[in-house]
């Protein structure tokens, strides 16, 4: 009997091609995590801003998904993914080096429009790389070829986390006084820090636009496979679809909902740390980075551990199981005290895990044609991930700029009720998994 010839995950002559887009994942994996602890950075270098302010890096950074993605994906339907691909490579280079002009000038909103502009560049690589990717070989591998690839994003955004923690946060001089110290300071001497700390922020961005300028270089010299040529569907034909599909639409505002917990819960792990840290020794004092990384190594292993589930339970289940385990870790990260509640933070990166390929692989389940104009609504949805932490900054700000300045019924500190919105979003996406589960049930009993 003949045994059936092994199909590869990637082929012999795709496989330079596939490591070079895969470098990719990790380049917007490390520009993410670099940038979600400047919400804390800036607002120890300035601290005439407010919380609300600060949260801004988070609004410019993640706007830009929902500014150009769709723009990205009507792009290479007219040219090809390579052309996207370097587009969004030149995008994230100039966002990346506009961080020395924006130091140089000691302009807050500068470096707003310089993340705004890097992240363009990376609604262009996440629009392209993803279908790119699962186009680079045989449909049966498409689904482990693209699991493969998107193993590199968690890595790079350890990587991101390190260097934001080793050559920024522990860098900082304004970090090395009290509130009331730093204040105290002379004018002359707090001109010398700022400047100092505004230059030590912009190093890493000018450094990872070098990065992306080199491999940018070998993109240009390298031969992208292209795909094979369809029937294309219309735009308007693939909105028409798209917006008469309820599984989608609902696919969308619950990754919108993903995306906005999983920023809201890696970027203020720092202020929670803070107010932990007040009243404690220097030498008991926690590192928020530290359980950051934590978090993205539990992330990291939640994935692999939630695909190997997924052999026996059904993804919209198992995205439902996912979601409620994240809603009673939030509420841990609320109501419990001291390190316990540290923990169940860090905890909800188990959960979060899953989450964001599985509603991608859920929304857009069954699709011809629109799914292009369907991936774009998905990677749109990152915006909530430029909302929610405004609106949990605002939380911080309700009675002034400490962490603790109301205590919510008596006993919890703002910024821990401050999470009250990630139990909300991932209450919805655990929402989106059931329903979904009942719909794709229906159509079988159908």
């Amino acid at each position: 009997m003949r045994k059936p010839s092994k199909i590869p995950v990637v082929s012999k002559e795709l496989l330079f091609p596939f490591i070079i887009i895969t470098s990719l994942f990790a380049l917007w994996g490390i520009a993410n995590d670099l940038t979600n602890p400047m919400v804390s950075a800036f607002k120890k270098v300035m601290p005439e801003l407010s919380n609300v302010q600060a949260s801004l890096v988070q609004f410019a950074f993640y706007f830009g998904y929902f500014f150009m993605a769709l723009p990205a994906a009507l792009f290479i339907r007219k040219f090809s993914y390579k052309s996207g691909i370097i587009v969004g490579l030149v995008l994230y280079s100039i966002g990346a080096f506009l961080f020395y002009p924006a130091a140089a000038y000691e302009e807050y909103s500068y470096f707003l429009i310089s993340l705004w502009v890097l992240t363009c560049g990376l609604a262009f690589l996440e629009t392209t790389s993803n279908p790119l990717v699962l186009a680079m070989g045989a449909k049966e591998t498409a689904t482990r070829r693209l699991n493969l690839a998107q193993a590199f994003n968690p890595m790079g955004s350890l990587t991101g986390m390190i260097i934001a923690q080793v050559f920024v946060i522990g860098a900082l001089r304004s970090d090395d006084y009290a509130p009331d110290a730093y204040a105290a300071l002379s004018s002359v001497e707090l001109s010398a820090i700022r400047e100092n700390d505004l230059g030590i922020i912009s190093i890493p961005y000018i450094a990872l636009g070098i990065l992306v300028l080199v491999i940018m270089g070998i993109i240009l010299f390298t031969r992208i496979p292209k795909t094979p040529d369809q029937e294309k569907m219309s735009v308007s034909k693939s909105f028409k679809k798209l917006l008469g599909n309820k599984n989608y639409i609902m696919g969308v505002v619950a990754q919108a909902f993903y995306v906005g917990s999983q920023i809201m819960c890696w970027t203020y792990i720092f202020q929670y740390v803070d107010n932990l840290n007040v009243g404690l020794p220097e030498s008991e004092q926690l590192t928020a980075t530290w359980f950051n990384v934590t978090a993205m190594v539990l992330f990291l292993t939640g994935r692999w551990i939630g695909t190997l589930l997924m052999k026996t339970i059904d993804p919209s289940k198992l995205l439902m199981y996912f979601g409620i385990g994240g809603v009673i870790m939030s509420a841990g990260a609320i109501l419990l005290p001291g390190m316990i509640g540290l923990i169940s933070l860090v905890g909800i990166s188990v959960f979060m895990s899953i989450m964001f390929p599985t509603i991608y692989g859920i929304a857009l389940n069954d699709m011809g044609e629109e799914a292009k104009i369907g991936s774009a609504g998905l990677v749109m949805a990152i915006v909530g991930g430029a909302l929610m932490p405004v609106l949990q900054g605002s939380i911080l700000d309700w009675g002034g700029d400490g962490f603790a300045d109301v205590q919510v019924l008596g006993f919890i500190p703002e910024v821990k009720f401050s999470f009250i919105l990630p139990l909300i979003c991932l209450a919805v996406v655990a929402w989106y998994g059931y329903s979904s589960f009942k719909f794709s049930q229906s159509n079988i009993e159908v």
